[in-house]
């Protein structure tokens, strides 16, 4: 496929919403990445990031789900559940990543293929650590990552 970008959005403040800055930081740290596929820490930046977009295959968007009983459960959302995805998100960024990919689309940018890898919170209060669950869960969501890369 052709040009890929590799995204985490989150606050590193808020505990488990920081989950896919800590999976950019391992992925960059790795080095198992192609070299070709840029990883970015988009934190909590929103339509700052419109400009990674342009000219785009696919935009795959590290992030953490709504806590809903299951702390660490990795989901991949493609398709049409993105936009469902993105309805139902709340965390700082929530606003954010959805007005990005919208003015993307506007801008006949979106990408081709848009995969968000998520991880369902525990907690999203102020703390720069992640919970127990979602450290534990940390090591397979950046495998899955790297295995979607390949």
């Amino acid at each position: 496929m052709g040009r890929t970008l590799i995204l985490g959005v989150g606050n590193l403040i808020l505990s488990d919403d920081g989950v896919g800055i800590h999976a950019v930081k391992l992925l960059q740290e790795s080095g198992e990445i192609d070299p070709s596929i840029p990883i970015v820490d988009g934190g909590t930046c929103g339509l700052d990031l419109l400009q990674y977009l342009e000219g785009l295959e696919r935009l795959i968007v590290l992030d953490a789900a709504k806590p809903n009983g299951s702390p660490g459960k990795i989901s991949r959302i493609t398709g049409e559940k993105v936009p469902a995805y993105l309805s139902i998100k709340t965390s700082p960024h929530e606003i954010g990543l959805p007005e990005m990919l919208f003015a993307a689309k506007l801008s006949n940018i979106y990408p081709k293929e848009v995969v968000i890898f998520c991880v369902e919170a525990e907690s999203l209060e102020t703390s720069t650590t992640l919970t127990e669950e979602v450290a534990a869960a940390l090591p397979e969501y950046v495998e899955r990552i790297k295995q979607e890369v390949r």
